[in-house]
């Protein structure tokens, strides 16, 4: 499975503030999406008639956005650092 209890534990820590066990943080489930995008977005170059992948990319790109939204409104200074960081567009 590309998404181990490990590499979750390192996205956490890196982004979490931290400490690995604050999963709540914006940031990190910002950053946990972000890894998952990025390999569903590989799976689907290859399998493009995966129309069920393709929607859970869909549910998953808005689950984001909705906490860049949170994130913006409470603190500009943190969406900026982690859109920067995570080089995501807008």
């Amino acid at each position: 499975m590309y998404l181990t209890k490990e590499v979750k534990e390192e996205i956490f820590s890196k982004h979490g503030g931290g400490n690995a066990k604050n999963t709540g943080s914006a940031e990190g489930q910002i950053a946990l999406f972000t890894h998952r995008i990025n390999h569903l977005t590989g799976h689907l170059k290859n399998n493009r008639k995966d129309f069920n992948t393709e929607r859970s990319l869909v549910k998953l790109v808005g689950k984001r956005r909705s906490l860049l939204d949170y994130l913006i409104k409470k603190d500009i200074t943190r969406y900026r650092a982690i859109i920067k960081e995570l080089n995501i567009r807008k």
